[in-house]
């Protein structure tokens, strides 16, 4: 089934609110490309630890000159079902969702402006035709101000915190809880306080807070709200 109009759906939100399973399942559904920039960020980062220039601090000069070495696509794998990030032709997917280090500084990298800007462009090149869910901290607000549809996500610290943790540990990655949220609340002040795009709801964007809202509760609520908006049969798409 697809929409009477081809569309943009921008995603924003907190740090492990379900953004991407939401917008994964929207662009199943209706047919559409999922873009996942926060991987986009993590891929950046990954970068830059394997290069040497996160140590104590971030060198954002000497990453700023090497961005131009930083190509990053997407690749769908149909054994899994499921997207993967490409860094300069390699598979980072399991690098940039496990490695903690990542998590760590990806804040930080995000924050800085050159690095935005060059993110942000690639992200409105890969949406210029529309029909794509894209998910992140600023699509809204910044990426797609005009987008036909803006969603934002948040949960408390400590729901996030317990899904994360429990993703990570499902995957075999051994951490602590209080190390979770102490990273969660963490990222949570330096996107919210950031000089560069700080994350907030666009004015016309739609607030779900999913704290007690599983995800299947979630992505019928989303469908209901779009067949609702842009005209289709909701039935239809739940019975698929």
């Amino acid at each position: 089934m697809t929409l009477k109009q081809d569309i943009i759906i921008a995603i924003d939100g907190f740090a492990s609110c379900g953004k991407s399973t939401l917008a994964k399942s929207l662009a199943k559904t209706l047919g559409y490309t999922y873009i996942d920039t926060g991987a986009m960020y993590r891929a950046v980062t990954l970068y830059a630890l394997h290069n040497g220039l996160i140590h104590q601090k971030v060198d954002k000069d000497k990453l700023i000159n090497r961005l131009d070495e930083i190509k990053i696509s997407f690749n769908y794998n149909p054994e899994t079902d499921r997207n993967e990030t490409i860094l300069n032709g390699q598979n980072v997917e399991k690098d940039i969702r496990q490695n903690q280090n990542v998590s760590k500084w990806v804040s930080y990298i995000a924050e800085i402006p050159e690095v935005r800007k060059y993110l942000v462009h690639l992200q409105q090149q890969l949406g210029k035709n529309k029909r794509v869910v894209m998910d992140g901290r600023d699509i809204g607000t910044v990426v797609f101000p005009d987008a036909e549809l803006k969603l934002f996500l948040t949960a408390s610290p400590e729901e996030r915190a317990r899904r994360r943790y429990l993703e990570l540990k499902n995957n075999g990655v051994d951490v602590k809880f209080e190390d979770i949220l102490e990273n969660v609340l963490m990222r949570d002040k330096i996107d919210s306080t950031r000089d560069v795009s700080p994350l907030k709801p666009a004015k016309d964007a739609i607030v779900f807070d999913n704290t007690n809202i599983n995800v299947e509760e979630q992505f019928a609520m989303v469908l209901a709200l779009i067949a609702q908006r842009f005209g289709y049969r909701i039935d239809c798409l739940l019975e698929s």
